[in-house]
């Protein structure tokens, strides 16, 4: 029987897992929220952040504390198309081409440091994000739901790198930075790590798959306002026409921002989505999907800085709008 939840139903489950998420990955409560609001909404995220900042370790603690299947792929030079969608193999026994399933057959996938490989194996992804399906031998196979990508990548290191081109960036849901921990957040990492007496750390599943997947559907209950909608509209239309922006945000990013709001309400214990769930997501949702001109990043201007002018242009609904049903 299909397990049934209603959105109010969702905030607790969502607080189990990301304190038992919080056990691996201490002091980051804020990214770690935005990271479960893109994988509720059946979004793929890119962690874009240094070496050492623990970007692995949250796909691999998400996947164990949702019970999702994982793998992890390492993004390099050599990696082709082939390695991550699956292949056909000539069986000898039989005399037929068997085909063999790659890693993108699971649940969550970690594309480590993604963008370490050329383009062409980059857009081996790109149908199995958009369509959630793989075509090879004149054949289509579908992918199990969830399935759900967490992208990673250095922003400072470019020797060997292929920069992510629009089409690919825009795939994703969010981006997401985790920062280094505070002083006391790291001194905790580290007490804990001495009272475990091992690196590694076992988390336990608060969730299964199919739990996972009805927290999904409850998602899709929250109550989006006409004011909300208009408001969400407004934003990504004010990207495309900022002075300084080249290329604005695609209707994409709207549906993005939607999904990704309405997510954030009942992560919130919430049913409806209010102005502030919207602001909330908004830089990770539109940030990178939008270009700037020449002249504004040659000034060292950052595209989070312009989705934050926009968040101030444009007016704010009122709060009890939001809630008319």
């Amino acid at each position: 029987m299909t397990l049934d939840l209603s959105p109010m139903q969702l905030g607790p489950r969502a607080d189990a897992i990301l304190d038992e998420v919080e056990r691996a990955v201490v002091g980051k409560r804020e990214a770690l929220e935005l990271v479960l609001v893109a994988l509720l909404a059946d979004g793929h995220v890119l962690i874009e952040d240094l070496p050492g900042t623990a970007k692995t370790l949250i796909a691999r603690s998400f996947a164990q504390t949702t019970g999702l299947t994982f793998t992890r792929v390492q993004f390099t030079p050599d990696l082709m198309p082939s390695d991550i969608t699956g292949s056909s193999v000539y069986n000898q026994s039989t005399s037929e081409f068997e085909f063999r399933p790659g890693p993108v057959f699971t649940n969550l996938l970690l594309g480590d440091e993604i963008n370490r490989s050329p383009p062409k194996t980059q857009a081996a992804l790109l149908e199995a994000m958009q369509e959630r399906q793989v075509s090879s031998d004149n054949e289509t196979r579908r992918l199990d739901p969830p399935f759900l990508v967490i992208a990673t990548q250095n922003p400072i290191e470019f020797e060997g790198t292929y920069v992510l081109p629009e089409a690919q960036l825009d795939r994703f849901m969010l981006r997401v930075s985790i920062g280094h921990p505070d002083a006391d957040s790291e001194w905790e990492m580290l007490a804990r790590r001495m009272d475990r007496g091992t690196a590694e750390i076992t988390l336990r599943s608060v969730v299964d798959r199919d739990e996972f997947t009805a927290m999904q559907r409850a998602v899709e209950r929250v109550y989006v306002s006409e004011s909300i909608g208009r408001y969400i509209v407004a934003l990504v239309t004010t990207t495309r026409e900022q002075p300084g922006v080249e290329i604005g945000a695609s209707p994409r990013g709207s549906l993005a921002l939607l999904g990704a709001s309405r997510a954030r309400a009942a992560l919130h214990h919430r049913d409806f989505v209010v102005p502030d769930d919207v602001k909330a997501v908004a830089v990770e949702a539109l940030a990178h999907r939008i270009r700037l001109k020449p002249e504004l990043w040659v000034r060292g201007a950052l595209a989070r800085d312009v989705i934050a002018e926009c968040l101030q242009v444009v007016p704010t609904p009122a709060a009890e709008d939001a809630v008319r049903r």
